[in-house]
């Protein structure tokens, strides 16, 4: 058995603001990620946390993009690592942000041999209680003894769901349901699949997210996606409503944009639609 996801499951999810909040108390996530050749994977992570309405969004990122990435937006706050692999000393730098941020999004666009700080950044985050989202770089096998049982969230495409656990996506969606849930129970682990349409289970409860486009096979959109789990993280939401709301978000801001631009969608595209998905959940009280 498994859910739906849909507006009201969303909105449910988004606690209202306080109208006396001040900066910090509204959520900060540290990405990261980045590499020579794919510097827009962390960036686009980043952006998307901040438009979903975090406060503060720190990026770290190799010392060689720091500066390209800082020319991108004056909104983020970017934090140089001395080498392009995510070395154990590269980890410890990031990770002295650690007491500022409420989550993690780690992997977007990371070079390859970034195991030893990946894992250092993964033991840190948890024993923290930090929200932590794995993409890309950052999903492995040897990745599921450091996070099991703590607040992380697993986004992989089918080809990364085999790599991280060793079994293929089934193609139909009952199966596929059932293939995701053994493995989250398994590993103590919550899992966002992404495809046409996405499966996401904790282990107990699961759901599916029917929004979306084929337009959204563009590069990037899923680093979108991870940002936007991040953001939910942060303000205090379970892991397994974090991934499902994000996915209906994410989807939903590439429907928008095809509707303007049709099959020529970009991923910043889905940056400038996500408050339009958003705006109706906004709840300002006290």
């Amino acid at each position: 058995m498994y859910r739906i996801v849909d507006e009201d499951f969303v909105r449910r999810s988004i606690k209202p603001r306080r109208a006396d909040s001040h900066k910090g108390e509204n959520g900060a996530v540290l990405v990261i990620g980045g590499s020579w050749m794919y510097h827009g994977a962390p960036f686009l992570a980043a952006m998307a946390a901040m438009r979903c309405g975090v406060d503060l969004v720190y990026i770290a990122v190799p010392e060689k993009i720091a500066a390209p990435i800082r020319a991108l937006s004056p909104a983020v706050i970017v934090i140089p690592l001395t080498d392009m692999k995510l070395t154990r000393g590269a980890a410890r730098r990031a990770l002295k942000v650690l007491p500022r941020v409420d989550s993690i999004v780690m992997g977007p666009g990371l070079e390859a041999g970034s195991e030893p700080g990946i894992e250092l950044v993964a033991r840190e985050a948890v024993a923290a209680g930090k929200g932590l989202v794995l993409d890309a770089g950052a999903l492995y096998p040897g990745i599921l003894k450091h996070v099991g049982g703590s607040k992380v969230v697993l986004t992989p495409h089918a080809g990364e769901f085999k790599r991280v656990f060793g079994v293929e996506a089934p193609s139909s969606l009952q199966d596929r349901v059932k293939v995701v849930r053994e493995q989250a129970e398994k590993n103590g682990v919550t899992i966002l699949l992404k495809g046409r349409i996405d499966v996401i289970s904790d282990g107990v409860e699961a759901a599916v997210n029917e929004t979306g486009t084929p337009a959204m096979t563009t590069g990037g959109t899923g680093d979108v996606l991870s940002g936007i789990v991040a953001a939910f993280l942060a303000w205090g939401v379970d892991p397994f409503r974090a991934a499902a709301s994000a996915a209906w978000i994410n989807g939903r801001a590439g429907e928008l944009a095809a509707e303007k631009l049709g099959l020529h969608i970009i991923a910043t595209d889905l940056l400038d639609t996500i408050p339009q998905v958003m705006k109706p959940f906004d709840r300002v009280e006290g």
